[in-house]
């Protein structure tokens, strides 16, 4: 039987923090502009595609951020000899 290894792939290219946060803004202005006014239903759900990135974007942007501390805590502590 062959089975497909999904690891064998390319890995797609990753979106920062600060892309992800140029997405929604430019989702956000799509949804408030003429052409959507009279299509409430995909109005909304631009408004909540962006708002959901930008909260992702802010949740990213905090686990690199932690990533970067524990990265210098361990070498802090490796020097030190504790680790």
């Amino acid at each position: 039987m062959d089975t497909h290894d999904s690891t064998s792939t390319s890995p797609a290219p990753q979106m920062g923090p600060e892309e992800m946060r140029g997405l929604a803004k430019r989702l956000r202005a799509r949804a408030e502009s003429v052409l959507l006014r009279h299509q409430p239903e995909q109005h909304r759900d631009l408004l909540t595609a962006a708002g959901l990135i930008e909260h992702l974007a802010d949740l990213s942007a905090e686990i690199l951020t932690s990533a970067a501390v524990i990265d210098r805590l361990s070498r802090l502590l490796r020097i030190a000899g504790g680790a």
